[in-house]
């Protein structure tokens, strides 16, 4: 018997919507490559959850052999895997040029 769908919500707390994006960066060691999620994020959060991974992001210390992309906006979809799923750069572009609210990235 398949396991039922779950509801996937926004990350940022108190916020409960549910996710249409996953917040993740490409990660390689070398051998395995994956996508590294940050956040699920609903359209409203997505701007403060964007810069809080960016945050996270520059904090990170990679081994030797290791890559960690920036991260990116990616469109959830039911039951496509990581490498499906559409990368959408035209909402990163217009999301960098508006200022993310403090308040959700502090989240």
């Amino acid at each position: 018997m398949p396991m039922p769908a779950y509801p996937l919500v926004c990350y940022r707390p108190g916020c409960g919507e549910p996710a249409e994006f996953k917040i993740a960066a490409r990660w390689s060691d070398g051998v395995t490559a994956e996508l590294k999620t940050y956040a699920l994020s609903c359209r409203r959060c997505l701007a403060g959850q964007l810069a809080r991974a960016r945050l996270q992001r520059a904090a990170c210390r990679l081994a030797p052999g290791e890559t960690l992309e920036a991260p990116g906006i990616y469109e959830l979809a039911r039951g496509r895997r990581d490498h499906q799923l559409a990368r959408r750069p035209d909402l990163e572009e217009e999301l960098c040029a508006e200022p993310a609210d403090p308040r959700e990235a502090a989240s």
